[in-house]
């Protein structure tokens, strides 16, 4: 399993290894005991999946509130994806900062989203499955949102044409407006 950093605190991008024959392949794409060899410990509560069919969708960028904050495992099943998560924790030398990496069935990458960071994606291909696992469970109480195309963010998402929205991501909060109820250094 290799771990890398992004150059955002605690953000790291897991590539678990694949060993293959003929047949196709075997990849363990989670084990607790290695990834706290590289002091990640957290543990996981419930597992999502969608499917986005059409390419340009955009999904988030979305976030749970303490209690119920979420840090995520994010994994593309097929298809690929632009996977972004934005440092929102207030006093953090990168808050505001977004980190990039795209998520495909072929490349087998993840990326631990820690709790104090927005996350969303944009699909490229059609039919894109995103799988991932969750360190708390969904709370719609505790919901926050950014807006995908904030300029005081400035992600560039690579899009042709417009994105595909949900009417909540097209209504969403400006940067400038957001109340974090994140602290840097602090567990939510």
């Amino acid at each position: 399993m290799q771990i890398d950093q992004t150059g955002i605190p605690n953000l790291v991008v897991i590539t678990p290894a694949r060993f293959g024959d003929e047949r196709g392949f075997f990849s363990e794409t989670y084990n607790s005991a290695k990834l706290a060899e590289h002091g990640i410990t957290t543990e996981f509560v419930q597992d999502n999946h969608s499917v986005s069919a059409q390419v340009g969708t955009i999904r988030g960028l979305h976030f749970q509130a303490p209690p119920m904050a979420q840090t995520k495992l994010v994994r593309c099943g097929r298809g690929c994806m632009f996977d972004v998560a934005v440092d929102i924790r207030k006093g953090s030398p990168t808050y505001g900062k977004w980190f990039g990496v795209e998520l495909t069935f072929e490349n087998g990458k993840q990326l631990l989203v820690p709790k104090g960071f927005a996350h969303g994606f944009v699909t490229r291909a059609p039919d894109t499955e995103i799988i991932y696992k969750c360190s708390d469970f969904y709370g719609p109480q505790t919901e926050g949102d950014l807006k995908w195309d904030d300029p005081e963010i400035g992600i560039d998402w690579k899009l042709d044409g417009d994105p595909i929205l949900s009417e909540r991501d097209a209504k969403a909060c400006r940067f400038a407006d957001l109340e974090s109820p994140f602290i840097y250094g602090e567990a939510p």
